[in-house]
């Protein structure tokens, strides 16, 4: 196992800040210590969803991030509600991986409120867990943020440490735990894998991250491509990845794209395969819980001339469904009818989904039902009838919503 190789002896910190936007308004007003508070739309209007939550709001009353304001104003009628303050809480994540980049490490930024450290060429002489107490009580003598680290030998197994003990938790995670530490959880409970993803593996049979180490390859390979062998990898304790102090600015966009089986005019067709693409695209903006404004598409005709256009939206997108009517607008308006070779589609300019600062109110959530009962509808015919049901069913899906926005006009 070359591979597994790759990691061994590494010593890698994940650093995660606990519940970081509403720790950076207990940071600016510490007489909110102890009480239960939330980050979240405007408390006048008592709209939008609850984009962070103090342990306080979380353990006492059960409120959790995507909830509902009014929801959480039920169950809590003495909460406090601050509305988010981006530009505030990027000078907070400024200032938190300056403090970290006084010390000698390979430091990679992951997110807004996480970041990878690589300490094995310090860990003979400080011990690794006395160098993450060192940090963690830094950060919250100098900063008033409270994180929770990771010790592990690649950067997966640190991700899931940094989850087990919250707030202020430090947990070491061993090749040799994995076994009994995580083969036990639920595969929603991995790093990476989402909702469609989990579903997707529990309709395989495989309800355990030890369902999933134990798994054939092939199947998983078949059945989710190359994200199906890395899955397999991860569930079995090994990730080679480097920890990278360029990884943030290498995700500036994230798109995919794919040359047809054959040189294609049909603009269904075509409006078919963008359907796809943006499903791609939208999954991985998820996985790196990424937004993006600005949709680029790549037309590659049969004669190999290529062309790229964009369009940026006023809202940020990430779902299928925003990517591929934003593709689709492109196609319709730079598409000359020729026979086309390859498309692409692409989220340019991505940032932090948390960063946004959308608010979505009761309708806007109505609306997500209703899309979500069309999307189920479409994975039973993908299941059913295989991949001709699925470009049909997407394209009835697409038609729908494209309908649905002329009428919003």
């Amino acid at each position: 196992m070359p591979r597994e190789r790759e990691s061994r002896g590494r010593v890698i910190f994940h650093i995660d800040c606990n519940s970081f936007f509403a720790s950076c308004e207990i940071a600016r007003d510490p007489s909110l210590r102890g009480r239960p508070i939330v980050v979240a739309g405007d408390p006048k209007e008592r709209r939008g969803i609850v984009l962070a939550a103090s342990y306080a709001a979380k353990q006492q009353f059960g409120i959790y991030t995507t909830m509902p304001l009014t929801e959480a104003k039920k169950r809590c009628p003495s909460l406090v509600v601050r509305p988010p303050d981006f530009a505030f809480y990027r000078e907070m994540s400024r200032r938190l991986f300056q403090w970290l980049e006084r010390f000698p490490h390979v430091l990679e930024r992951a997110s807004i409120d996480e970041g990878y450290l690589d300490v094995t060429n310090r860990a003979s002489i400080v011990h690794p867990l006395a160098f993450a107490r060192h940090i963690q009580q830094g950060l919250l003598e100098q900063l008033s943020i409270p994180v929770s680290i990771g010790i592990a030998p690649n950067k997966f197994l640190a991700k899931m440490a940094s989850e087990m003990k919250k707030p202020l938790g430090i947990t070491v995670l061993r090749k040799r735990d994995v076994p009994h530490v995580l083969w036990p959880l639920p595969v929603e409970q991995m790093h990476g894998v989402g909702d469609k993803t989990a579903r997707k593996l529990q309709a395989l049979g495989l309800r355990t991250i030890g369902d999933m180490a134990k798994a054939d390859r092939t199947l998983l390979e078949r059945t989710f491509g190359v994200f199906g062998l890395r899955l397999h990898e991860r569930a079995n304790g090994i990730d080679p990845r480097p920890v990278d102090p360029e990884a943030a600015e290498k995700w500036k966009s994230v798109g995919n794209s794919t040359t047809l089986p054959h040189d294609a005019d049909d603009e269904q067709e075509l409006r078919a395969v963008l359907r796809q693409l943006a499903e791609s695209v939208s999954a991985r903006m998820k996985q790196k819980r990424v937004v993006s404004r600005t949709v680029q598409l790549t037309i590659r005709y049969h004669d190999f001339r290529t062309i790229t256009r964009s369009q940026t939206e006023a809202a940020p997108l990430q779902t299928a469904d925003d990517l591929f009517r934003a593709a689709a607008r492109l196609l319709k308006r730079h598409w000359n009818g020729r026979p086309v070779r390859l498309l692409g589609v692409a989220a340019l300019r991505v940032f932090d989904e948390r960063e946004e600062g959308k608010q979505l109110d009761l309708f806007h959530y109505e609306e997500e039902a209703k899309a979500e009962a069309l999307r189920k509808t479409v994975e039973q015919l993908r299941a059913k009838f295989g991949e001709r049901a699925l470009q049909m069913g997407a394209e009835w899906l697409s038609s729908n919503l494209e309908e649905k926005e002329r009428g919003e006009r």
